[in-house]
């Protein structure tokens, strides 16, 4: 399932620097708790409040606030203030790719 071209070459660049190593290792050990890839998934459709978060996810608010920090610390979600209120989005584009290719590839599995 090789490929070749650019992006072959830049992702033999990433694989050959430790730092890259180790950032997409926090990534997916972030993405492998159950309660922070609800989270994540909830994020894709719209952006959303600690309280928001909490109707979907079965924790409290505090566990939901602890892995909102912990998925900004690795750069997964993206944090604003309205009013009184921290809003949550996905950081980026890259983070509902890592979501939706893990769900399709997990469906494949169930099939």
């Amino acid at each position: 399932m090789g490929t070749d071209g650019p992006s072959t070459e830049r992702t033999d660049a990433f694989l050959a620097d430790e730092d890259a190593i180790y950032g997409a290792t926090q990534i997916f050990d972030a993405l492998s708790d159950y309660t922070r890839f609800q989270i994540l998934g909830a994020l894709m459709t719209a952006e959303r409040s600690v309280s928001e978060l909490q109707e979907i996810c079965p924790v409290s608010q505090s566990a939901i606030s602890h892995q909102l920090r912990l998925l900004r610390d690795r750069g997964l979600v993206a944090q604003r203030r309205e009013g009184q209120r921290s809003i949550y989005s996905l950081a980026d584009g890259h983070v509902a790719t890592l979501i939706r290719v893990g769900l399709e590839h997990a469906g494949e599995e169930l099939s």
